[in-house]
C-alpha cells in the first residue's frame, strides 16, 4: 500500500515542510552526487549512522566492507554529529522520493498543528529518538544507517493522534492496482505494526536491509511528543477541528 493523498486541507504555509524536502532534495544532489556510487558510498560511510562507531564498540581503524567497492573506516571521534547528518542522506532514488512524497502528504497538517518553529524542533527530536532506537536494537551493528524514514515515522505518529478519522487514500497493489481511502489511524497503525513485526524478524542479525526500529522509534516518540508541541489556537484554527465545533453546536458531537 503506497499513501497517494489525505483529505486534509492545510492553512498555514508549510514552509519547514518545504525546507525539509528542499534540504534532502539538495542533499542528495550536492552531497550524494545524484546517487553515483563513489559520491554515494562515500557520503553514506561519512554521514550515516554506524552503531558501533558511535557506542564505541568497535576500534578506530576497523574497516567494514559493504561491498566490492565499497569499505567504511570505524572513526570513533567523526561520530558525533552523525545521528543528525544521517536524517538527510538516502540510499538511493526510490529511497529519497518516497520518503519526501511520505512528508509532505503527513508533515503539512503535522506543521499546522504545532507551527513552524515547533514542527522543526519536533522533526529533530523525532529523528533522533529513531537513532536511538536503531542503534539499541544493534549496538555492536557496523551498518551506516541513512534515512528520514524515522522522522518522518515521528511526523506520521503524530498524524495518527491529532487527525485519526481523516481518510488518506492509498494505492492497493494486490495483482492489479486499485485506489481505496481509509481512516488515517488504520492506515499509519497498520504501517507502525509492519515495523514492529519486521524489527523483530531483526534482532540478533548485524546485516544490512531496513532500519525497522529506526521506523517504530520515530512513529512512538512523535505520539509521545505531540501533546508537548501541539499549539491549541492552530488547532482551533484547521478545518478539521472546526468540523468537530461546528457539529458540536448543532448537537451531532460533544467534544471536550
Amino acid at each position: 500500500m503506497f499513501p497517494i493523498r489525505d483529505d486534509n486541507p492545510h492553512f498555514l504555509t508549510p514552509y519547514v515542510t518545504y525546507a525539509l524536502i528542499g534540504l534532502n532534495a539538495g542533499t542528495w544532489f550536492f552531497v550524494q552526487g545524484l546517487g553515483t556510487p563513489a559520491a554515494l558510498g562515500q557520503s553514506i560511510c561519512m554521514f550515516g549512522v554506524i552503531p558501533a562507531e558511535l557506542l564505541g564498540t568497535l576500534p578506530s581503524g576497523t574497516r567494514v566492507a559493504l561491498g566490492p567497492d565499497l569499505v567504511c573506516v570505524i572513526d570513533q571521534g567523526s561520530a558525533w554529529y552523525t545521528p543528525v547528518t544521517s536524517m538527510f542522506m538516502h540510499g538511493g532514488w526510490f529511497h529519497l522520493i518516497a520518503n519526501m512524497w511520505f512528508l509532505w502528504i503527513f508533515g503539512n497538517n503535522v506543521e499546522d498543528a504545532m507551527g513552524h518553529l515547533r514542527f522543526a524542533v519536533f522533526y529533530l527530536l523525532c529523528g533522533l529518538a529513531a537513532v536511538g532506537a536503531q542503534v539499541a536494537a544493534g549496538p555492536e551493528s557496523a551498518i551506516p544507517m541513512v534515512g528520514a524514514s524515522g522522522a518522518i515515522g515521528g511526523v506520521m505518529g503524530a498524524y495518527v493522534l491529532l487527525y485519526p478519522r481523516v481518510n488518506v487514500h492509498m494505492l492497493v497493489f494486490f495483482g492489479f492496482i486499485f485506489v481505496v481511502a481509509v481512516p488515517a489511524v488504520f492506515m499509519l497503525g497498520y504501517w507502525f505494526l509492519l515495523q514492529l513485526i519486521g524489527g523483530l524478524g531483526t534482532l540478533g542479525d548485524d546485516g544490512g536491509g531496513v532500519a525497522f526500529w529506526a521506523h517504530a522509534g520515530g512513529f512512538a516518540a512523535g505520539m509521545m511528543l505531540v501533546p508537548l508541541f501541539k499549539n491549541a489556537a492552530l488547532l482551533r484554527r484547521h478545518p478539521y477541528y472546526g468540523w468537530r465545533r461546528r457539529s458540536a453546536s448543532r448537537g451531532w458531537r460533544r467534544v471536550r
